[in-house]
């Protein structure tokens, strides 16, 4: 981490971020704002079928909540991308947390499904400001070694989210209705807001900001890093193995269940042990970090997620071995992603300081676009067997080791480029 001494009054300088109090603390806080988005998905699920009862609403009306819920997230990563390289982390974070916590309580008033689909779109667009912030603070803070480490401790509680939503949302609906689920988002939400006030300081300081803030300089900023091949490379990287991540969790309840003959209580059970691989290799992740570079786990990484990939396809076609032998192969992907997500996610930003929020958003609409887009194929290809679930995954795989490529390409040509006029001095 960088220590607290006075910025440099030159403003092309990097930026030096102060001390934090807690490293551990830290941790904690940035994984719990990156956790809003599975926290206010995956935990209102149980709530469906009575969400439809009360409003007299189609279980496809109550869906569409999810939707707006999705498409407020994306958007709202893109607006506070520039937002928080102009401003600051401190004070969009604030308001976006106020936003999050209003339209969490807008939702537990909420009189019809219609009113419900506004205040998910708004509680999104405020959850939307931890994912970016998270990825951009943890940037100011460390160098890219010591910030993949972080971001792999962050996944303890990142992936204990999506784990223990469900469960806890169905447990509240046995004690209150449904609206209690959005009353314990909102509540949390203070929380978090709280810590952030009493805990986090400002990251970025005023000399690293960017100037000012106007449509047509954040559109040319977003092209720019379209054009960026590191950053798009080690994105999509990342963005990739996250979407063979939501093919898995589209396919596997049909897979497990309807073709397995799995019971929905020991489908949870497998889903928890393959959770618990991804967040168990981020752990490893974080140790090996204190050897060895990104740059050299991230391949090794990728190579296992291609491998498994491929043994997942030829158990699908085959069958053999059932439910066990499936779930090998299934278990190396997921741990191979737990070890590839935070590397490529720190390669990705490494080259951006005073645009971090930026890129950190590009890179979040990327990863969120690329499993929205897992999702709908693993349904569109649906053939009533895992087959879909396993081809798609060992594609993303095949495509993110083509973008690991390119993104080690355009880092070599850019050592290349800096060590040149040095060699020539």
């Amino acid at each position: 981490m960088a220590d607290g001494h006075e910025h440099s009054s030159n403003p092309d300088a990097p930026p030096v971020a102060p001390k934090v109090r807690s490293h551990r603390a830290l941790v904690l806080l940035l994984g719990a704002l990156a956790s809003f988005g599975p926290l206010s998905i995956d935990m209102y699920l149980p709530s469906f079928p009575r969400l439809a009862q009360v409003f007299g609403a189609s279980e496809a009306s109550i869906q569409l909540t999810l939707g707006a819920y999705m498409i407020g997230v994306a958007g709202g990563q893109l607006v506070y991308g520039p937002l928080i390289d102009r401003f600051g982390r401190r004070r969009p974070l604030m308001l976006g947390l106020m936003l999050y916590i209003a339209a969490s309580f807008g939702c537990a008033i909420a009189a019809s499904a219609e009113q419900l689909m506004l205040w998910r779109l708004l509680q999104a667009l405020g959850g939307a400001v931890g994912i970016v912030c998270c990825r951009a603070i943890v940037r100011d803070l460390f160098e890219p070694r010591e910030g993949a480490r972080v971001l792999s401790m962050q996944i303890l509680v990142m992936g204990a989210a999506p784990i223990l939503a469900p469960t806890l949302g169905g447990q509240m609906l046995l004690f209150a209705d449904w609206w209690a689920i959005f009353v314990f988002l909102g509540l949390v939400g203070v929380a978090c807001l709280f810590a952030v006030h009493r805990m986090l300081p400002e990251t970025l300081p005023p000399q690293a900001r960017a100037q000012r803030l106007a449509l047509r300089r954040v559109i040319s900023d977003y092209w720019r890093l379209l054009r960026h091949r590191r950053l798009i490379g080690f994105a999509l990287t990342s963005g990739l193995g996250f979407a063979g991540m939501f093919a898995y969790i589209a396919g596997s309840p049909f897979v497990f269940v309807e073709l397995y003959g799995v019971s929905p209580q020991r489908f949870s059970v497998l889903f928890g042990i393959n959770a618990a691989g991804f967040i168990a290799a981020s752990q490893v992740n974080a140790r090996l970090l204190r050897r060895f570079e990104p740059e050299a786990i991230l391949p090794k990484a990728s190579m296992l997620y291609g491998v498994s990939s491929l043994v997942l396809v030829a158990v699908a076609a085959t069958q053999w071995g059932g439910i066990t032998a499936l779930m090998i192969p299934l278990f190396a992907t997921l741990c191979s992603l737990g070890m590839m997500a935070p590397n490529a996610t720190m390669l990705a930003l490494a080259p951006f300081r005073r645009e971090a929020g930026t890129a950190s958003a590009l890179t979040g609409m990327l990863q969120l676009g690329a499993g929205a887009l897992s999702g709908a194929l693993v349904g569109l290809f649906a053939n009533g067997t895992a087959l879909p679930m396993a081809g798609i995954i060992l594609v993303w795989a095949v495509l993110s080791a083509l973008c690991l490529r390119m993104g080690q390409r355009a880092a070599r040509r850019a050592l290349a480029d800096q060590a040149a006029p040095a060699s020539s001095n």
